[in-house]
């Protein structure tokens, strides 16, 4: 296999996982101030992601790390043509950061407030940014040799807005699935019944963005020339309807793990429909940022697949250890005794 090859394998799967982890966090954000009705149910739901979301985003440092060092030049022009909307996503990032940590320095009603609505905000706006970014990329930019000839209201189009849209309701449903298993009484029976209510809505931006990507896209391409592909989107339908059927049945864990299933699967369906794209150009095909005219030398390839495989397991390794050790519900009672919880 080609290096070029393995190196957008391997870009696809760092995004998905990062996606994975970093969406029930985001969707745990979103629901803040939805599910929390006091403030030690608010603490309880920090304190959930609160061992684990700064890890997460070693993933998200990965991927931006992997495209920096396999395919530069796509990073440097992603940066250049998408910097508005990279730049805002960045500063929702640092603004969740601080919300976490600040909100509890305080007792004060309106300072957990404020911050409480920083949270939310700062969930959502990455959610909702990371897929309007991935939605024109899907879609292509209007790039050509002369330059990107769009801004960041043209990125604001139906079609980035949807997948948008898509994003944020994957995440606020796995987020309200991770609740659900990660907290206990009353907080976790509302987290399940915010999961089924939200689904129906799930499912139906999820078909409007299918029917809407035919249309939008060339990602079907791929799948309509080697339809063996196919099993990747059937595989996220599946999963899709499987978070239903578990959640229905009472069964959490399995809900959220097909639930995770879906985003990787989703993420899979997106990268298999680009290749050999990493951005497709709207204007000029030939003009469209490829895993072979991107791509670092042989030999930076091959280096970095020495450190790809020295420190993906260890990274693999550290996250099962922490997620094996704070894998108990939080109850409020844990929270408001220990003087070390968000």
């Amino acid at each position: 296999m080609e290096l070029q090859i393995i190196w957008f394998i391997l870009w696809g799967v760092l995004w998905a996982v990062y996606f994975m982890l970093d969406g029930f966090v985001m969707g745990a954000g979103i629901l803040h101030n939805l599910i929390g009705k006091s403030d030690g149910d608010k603490r309880v739901m920090i304190n959930t992601i609160g061992p684990v979301w700064e890890g997460n985003e070693v993933w998200l440092v990965t991927a931006g790390g992997v495209t920096f060092a396999a395919f530069p030049t796509t990073y440097a022009l992603m940066f250049s043509y998408l910097y508005s909307a990279l730049f805002l996503l960045l500063c929702a990032l640092i603004v969740r950061g601080v919300s976490y940590e600040f909100r509890s320095k305080e007792e004060h009603p309106l300072w957990r407030k404020g911050w409480d609505s920083a949270i939310m905000a700062g969930n959502f706006l990455p959610a909702l940014l990371f897929g309007v970014a991935f939605g024109n990329i899907f879609e292509g930019l209007p790039m050509d040799g002369a330059g990107y000839h769009g801004s960041l209201l043209s990125l604001l189009n139906p079609y980035g807005l949807l997948t948008g849209c898509l994003f944020v309701a994957l995440f606020t449903v796995h987020g309200a699935l991770y609740l659900t298993v990660k907290t206990t009484g009353d907080l976790s029976k509302r987290a399940r019944t915010t999961a089924n209510n939200l689904w129906p809505g799930l499912l139906t931006v999820a078909v409007a963005f299918l029917v809407y990507t035919n249309f939008a896209t060339r990602l079907y391409d791929n799948y309509l020339a080697h339809p063996l592909l196919m099993i990747v989107p059937l595989s996220a339908v599946a999963s899709l309807l499987a978070i239903r059927i578990f959640s229905a049945k009472g069964n959490p864990l399995a809900a959220f793990t097909a639930s995770s299933v879906t985003i990787l699967t989703v993420v899979a369906t997106a990268i298999v429909g680009l290749f050999p794209n990493l951005i497709p150009s709207s204007m000029d095909p030939a003009s469209s940022l490829t895993l072979y005219n991107s791509s670092s030398s042989p030999y930076t390839l091959k280096l970095m697949l020495v450190v790809v495989a020295i420190f993906i397991p260890i990274i693999i390794g550290y996250k099962i250890w922490i997620y094996r050790i704070f894998r108990a519900p939080v109850r409020e009672e844990d929270v408001l005794g220990d003087k070390q919880a968000y």
